[in-house]
């Protein structure tokens, strides 16, 4: 079964940084594409960035690019993604997931972006 389980959120001022981190199990993590979700208050999860098995593909949200980068450790079955230049419209739980997503969603993360 997929599991899924995000840390690294928490409390930062605008235009700081955050790295988080995903571990992955119950699948062969080197096999599939992974991607960074996030879901802010009262809006449907977006998609946020993409990373390919090899990591030699990324893509990203308008919203986001040139501010976070996603990378994965195949050998750790992790994905990451860090973020700088945080803005107030980055505050949402974040998830990553299989792209396209598998049905199990992890807990999620939550990234709160205040002064």
């Amino acid at each position: 079964q997929v599991q899924l389980v995000e840390s690294g959120g928490g409390l930062v001022q605008p235009g700081g940084s955050l790295r988080l981190s995903c571990s992955a199990s119950g699948f062969t993590f080197s096999s599939y594409a992974m991607s960074w979700y996030r879901q802010a208050p009262g809006k449907e999860r977006e998609w946020v960035a993409f990373i390919s098995t090899l990591g030699f593909t990324t893509n990203y949200a308008d919203s986001v690019k040139g501010r976070f980068a996603i990378s994965r450790d195949n050998a750790k079955n992790t994905v990451f993604l860090q973020m700088s230049s945080l803005k107030p419209e980055d505050t949402a739980v974040y998830y990553c997931n299989k792209s396209p997503p598998a049905p199990n969603w992890g807990q999620g993360t939550q990234v709160t972006v205040s002064s």
